[in-house]
């Protein structure tokens, strides 16, 4: 079979197509032939090294496709399920080797590429809109990146709950923030987002920022706080954010967190009431996902390259 290996971290030049071992299942694994998986900026991590893993990796953490072999002791899944995961590296791959407590079924209605589009960046958003700082009716909410993958389903998701949704995106992709509902879209190329978001409110700030970009957006994100306001720092496209003082939370008594998917699933239970959620809500037409563009497997380095560059609007697929 063939996969994506990376033998050396760097830019994407060191993301390879190669052949190798088509892998066997083990116990309570299965071998899922992958249909599509998905790009994320933690394959970005990964690569660079600023998440550091063993070499060498298969990157990819999230695909669907279908159960071609189930090892020992895995019960409720057989040969021809259709399912998808997240969490779980080796997805830039035809064929992946997957905990079977990873793998949630996928329904009728949703096609292969919707699911792998939708696992993580879905789950992630429904955890920080249901866990982290749980939205609801009348709450006001910034989102960075409003535009992409993750920005794009908490807009969605925060005008579904009742929240006025202000977000933050380039020129040319403020037409599409407004377009999945947002209450307003800030230029961060030619505004100050801080100021803006505190005109919006009326000099109160938001009750929440969702803040995926980091370094660049850190400190005008935690002053664009409400009192009590939560700041969940799911990312850092712009890179890590310096050491911070606690003591700057006291101005507003604000909150800053740090969480990752893996945080909230922790358990089977957890994880298919967020997958089902997720596709529930793509069924009946309340969440729209967008597909950015499909590439080739082997044409990884160009996902990558796109990625970073901000060149998307919506999820990047690889397709073996």
């Amino acid at each position: 079979m063939h996969a994506i290996r990376v033998s050396r971290t760097g830019d994407p030049s060191v993301l390879e197509y190669v052949s190798v071992e088509k892998p066997v299942p083990g116990k309570g694994e299965a071998l899922v032939r992958i249909e599509a998986a998905g790009v994320n900026y933690i394959d970005v991590y990964h690569r660079t090294g600023l998440y550091k893993l063993p070499l060498p990796l298969t990157p990819g953490s999230e695909g669907a496709g279908v159960v071609e072999a189930v090892g020992p002791e895995v019960e409720g899944l057989k040969g021809g399920d259709r399912v998808a995961y997240a969490m779980q590296i080796g997805a830039y791959a035809e064929h992946a080797v997957v905990p079977a407590w990873k793998l949630v079924p996928v329904p009728r209605a949703i096609e292969s590429r919707t699911a792998a589009a939708l696992m993580l960046q879905g789950m992630t958003a429904h955890y920080l809109v249901h866990s982290v700082y749980a939205v609801k009716a009348g709450d006001s909410m910034l989102v960075h990146a409003a535009a992409g993958g993750v920005g794009g389903l908490l807009v969605q998701m925060g005008k579904g709950m009742g929240a006025r949704v202000f977000g933050t995106a380039s020129t040319s992709k403020l037409p599409r923030v407004l377009e999945l509902g947002a209450d307003a879209a800030i230029d961060y190329t030619t505004e100050d987002f801080e100021a803006e978001t505190m005109r919006l409110t009326d000099g109160k700030g938001v009750n929440v920022v969702y803040d995926a970009v980091g370094r660049t957006t850190f400190d005008k994100s935690l002053d664009s706080l409400a009192v009590r306001g939560y700041l969940a720092l799911y990312g850092q496209s712009s890179g890590t954010v310096p050491p911070v003082d606690p003591a700057r939370l006291a101005k507003k008594g604000n909150f800053l967190t740090r969480p990752t998917l893996l945080h909230y699933t922790q358990t089977r239970d957890e994880l298919l009431w967020r997958a089902r959620e997720m596709f529930a809500a793509v069924e009946q037409g309340r969440l729209r996902v967008r597909i950015d563009r499909e590439l080739p497997l082997r044409e990884a380095a160009e996902a990558h390259r796109r990625l970073e560059a901000r060149q998307t609007a919506g999820k990047l697929l690889l397709i073996p």
